[in-house]
Order: structure tokens, then C-alpha cells, then sequence
């Protein structure tokens, strides 16, 4: 049986090339990078430190891996090796993140361990979400600097990624609101499957965001309960001139 990623993680000998993980997150990681072992495989860390990542992820993927790494740090370029490219550039510098774009292939993972402040984690995010394959994975770690002044966040502030995420949360559901443009709506944004929160990592599915609609089958067979309406009800939907519950505008028949 193939050991876990926590359990080669902690294999990590004194020797070795320093790696520094929360433990909660191997739980995340199992889940979204299970699939992908030994299958070939795209991968693409943002933020390699001591190089010791990179060799956990050849541990736990095996040989079909073919890593991308991405520091700001030159010394890290001491790390390329077979079937490990790195390139080293900054995360707040759009122009770096557009050549890496362009040079990039297609990626099955992308893992966002890097400075981790509000402008490089949304900057890298709208540049190389695209770069994922559809059905692949964006991780981003560390998001509890959202929360931290010091990286651009706090708590509840508009500039931070986690409150840019709520927002794409929103976005989610452009098919259900009345007025669509209350939303931000772009080809990135409809690329989107799912995003998952969990402490400190942010993680998107990609795939195409089609419009959903949901379909009645069957005999009905009670009469359904019909509620009072309230006054306000009632006004607000006299003064928007539309049907509150608009499920029938999503159903196939």
C-alpha cells in the first residue's frame, strides 16, 4: 500500500532539504492529489524555499511527474534537476507572471506557497488559473494572511483574498440572480467549478461553468402547501416585477 503524504513527509531526516508544512494540510492535499499518483503529471509550485517540497512531490506522484517550480530567491535555481524546472521571478510582477503564462504548459496542479500577500496571491491567481487543464486543481496555502495587516489583509477588508474569493463565491451564482451585472463575470470567473475553504487553503476545480437547470419528473402526488405571503414580499416583488423563486426560468421540461 502506498504511503500517505503525511507519512513521507515525516520521514524528513535531518539531512534532508528543509520542508515546513501544516499538519492539517496533508488531510487537503490527499483529498484534491490523490488521483493524480502515478499518472503523468503537471505540476507547478509557486514558492520552493529549501527545495525540499520538491522532492516530496516526486516521493508521493512518482516518476510521471514532471515538476515546475517558481521562487523569487536566484539561490533556488540551484534546485533544477531532471524533470524539475525552475524559474525564478516575482509573484507581484505582471509582467513576469504573463511570460510565465505564455511558457508555461498546461497544468494538472498548481500549488501557491509563495509570499503569500494580497496582491501575489490574486496577481498569480488571474494569471495562471487559466494555465490549468480542465478538471485540474489550484491550491492556495497560507490564506490565513488574510487576516494578517502586515501581508495587506484583515479581517473583513476588501483588498484581502479570502473577501475577493467570497466575491467569486457570488459569481458562482450569476444564474440565479436577478440582476446578473450585481456580479463580476469574465471568461477566468466562468472557468470555475467549486471553490473549498478550509483553514488557511483556498482550493478551485476547474471546469466550465455551464448554465444549470434542473428538471420535474414523475406524478406529483401531494398538493403543496401554500404560504402566506408577506407584505414586503409582496411589495418587493411589485417593484421588481419579477418572480422571487425563479426556479422556473432554470427547468427543462
Amino acid at each position: 500500500m502506498s504511503k500517505t503524504l503525511r507519512e513521507i513527509f515525516y520521514e524528513t531526516g535531518p539531512q534532508d532539504r528543509m520542508i515546513h508544512k501544516w499538519d492539517h494540510y496533508f488531510d487537503i492535499y490527499e483529498k484534491y492529489f490523490s488521483p493524480y499518483r502515478d499518472r503523468p503529471l503537471n505540476f507547478l509550485e509557486i514558492g520552493i524555499n529549501h527545495g525540499g517540497s520538491l522532492q516530496l512531490w516526486k516521493k508521493y506522484f512518482g516518476d510521471n511527474i514532471r515538476l515546475y517550480a517558481v521562487d523569487i530567491n536566484p539561490a533556488c535555481q540551484a534546485f533544477e534537476e531532471k524533470d524539475v524546472q525552475v524559474t525564478i521571478g516575482s509573484q507581484e510582477d505582471p509582467t513576469f507572471l504573463r511570460s510565465l503564462a505564455q511558457t508555461l504548459p498546461d497544468m494538472d496542479i498548481i500549488l501557491d506557497d509563495g509570499g503569500h500577500t494580497m496582491t501575489q496571491q490574486r496577481l498569480t491567481f488571474e494569471w495562471l488559473f487559466p494555465k490549468l487543464k480542465e478538471g485540474g486543481v489550484y491550491l492556495i496555502e497560507d490564506t490565513h494572511t488574510s487576516y494578517w495587516e502586515i501581508y495587506g489583509g484583515g479581517l473583513k477588508r476588501s483588498a484581502s483574498f479570502i473577501e475577493y474569493c467570497k466575491q467569486l463565491v457570488d459569481s458562482l451564482h450569476i444564474h440565479h440572480l436577478h440582476n446578473p451585472a450585481q456580479v463580476r463575470s469574465n471568461e477566468l470567473i466562468r472557468q470555475i467549478h467549486s471553490i473549498c475553504f478550509y483553514d488557511s487553503v483556498v482550493a478551485f476545480e476547474k471546469r466550465q461553468h455551464r448554465e444549470p437547470f434542473h428538471t420535474r419528473l414523475g406524478k406529483e402526488q401531494v398538493t403543496p402547501v401554500e404560504i402566506k405571503e408577506s407584505k414586503w414580499l409582496a411589495t418587493w416583488r411589485k417593484w421588481i416585477g419579477k418572480n422571487v423563486r425563479s426556479f422556473g426560468r432554470n427547468q427543462r421540461h
